[in-house]
């Protein structure tokens, strides 16, 4: 079996279960607007905060239909957090299709991710599920919070390794962290569980995240090159700022300068991503995912031995081991 097919194995009911669930729960009475969802649920990506969802909860208690409510809101919230990201970041692709703002423009994708957000906490407030309410606000806010840090960043470029962190637990690393307490939520009402869920989800994120920053200094794509988007974005990444804490003054300054001033060149972008490649960055960015992914792991380890655990730990390790 594929890595995929072991993470599922213990959850393929209710996976399928929560196919139908979440076509319910993002559908509108607007007939334009269930134009633009029937070509979002056609465009679904692996899942993996619904996964992430499920077999925490099969870890923690007994899966009800209260896990199928979590899952959804998760991927309500996912998917609204996707949409709003390509409006900001002027992206017009997604999974490898037209983004939402690409075809509809701004102001229609803007629209739709509220919508799609509202959902969600409706569903949540109409089932009177209170605490689910309160995280995924937490997350919303986390989010929102972590995207604006990170804009700002890269505009003064004066980022360091505990700023890198804080943007990455909560632009990217709340979302999962959250989706792994709402599974336990969704099962059990011991606030304890729920938090130690939301830890372990936090050190999973932070790996998650550090992996993806990899990927854009690796060889990919069809003709195998980097895509260096952080670099053209101003976006400082891990890989790189390990660069920039070991380098002389005045060549970290001339990296900044081509950071800020030559970032849509792309002989210069692939000249800072060799440099990266040369220096160690990927090394080292590797190893420090690899510290928060142990981390997690020893964290789902304390809970009882379950099919449900061992799948996690194999979640938490395609997480970090992925090809794209």
């Amino acid at each position: 079996m594929t890595s995929l097919e072991i993470i599922k194995s213990p959850i393929q009911e209710e996976l399928k279960s929560f196919e139908k669930y979440f076509k319910e729960a993002i559908k509108s009475d607007v007939p334009f607007l269930q134009i633009i969802i029937r070509y979002i649920l056609k465009k679904k990506g692996k899942q993996m905060r619904p996964m992430f969802v499920f077999l925490s909860a099969k870890m923690c208690g007994e899966y009800s239909v209260t896990t199928n409510l979590a899952a959804s809101s998760i991927e309500l919230l996912h998917t609204a957090t996707l949409i709003h990201d390509d409006v900001v970041d002027e992206s017009y692709e997604r999974r490898g299709s037209f983004s939402i703002n690409a075809l509809w423009k701004n102001k229609i994708a803007v629209l739709v991710g509220d919508f799609i957000l509202a959902k969600g906490m409706l569903n949540a407030l109409d089932q009177k599920e209170y605490r689910f309410l309160h995280l995924i606000s937490r997350a919303v806010k986390d989010m929102s919070e972590g995207e604006i840090l990170q804009m700002r960043k890269s505009r003064k470029l004066d980022i360091d390794n505990e700023t890198y962190f804080e943007i990455i637990r909560k632009k990217t690393a709340s979302l999962i962290a959250t989706s792994m307490a709402m599974g336990a939520a969704s099962v059990t009402k011991d606030d304890e569980i729920v938090e130690r869920m939301f830890r372990i989800g936090l050190d999973v994120g932070i790996a998650f995240q550090i992996k993806d920053d990899i990927f854009d200094y690796q060889q990919k794509g069809i003709l195998g090159k980097p895509t260096g988007n952080d670099i053209k974005e101003k976006k400082i990444t891990l890989p790189l700022l390990f660069v920039l804490n070991n380098c002389k003054s005045g060549e970290r300054s001339r990296i900044l300068q081509l950071i800020k001033r030559k970032n849509k060149n792309q002989a210069k972008v692939k000249e800072l991503v060799d440099l990266v490649v040369s220096r160690g960055g990927l090394e080292y960015a590797a190893d420090q995912m690899n510290e928060f992914r142990e981390k997690a792991i020893s964290g789902i380890m304390e809970f009882p031995e379950s099919e449900a655990r061992t799948a996690l730990i194999e979640l938490v390790n395609y997480s970090t081991t992925r090809k794209k």
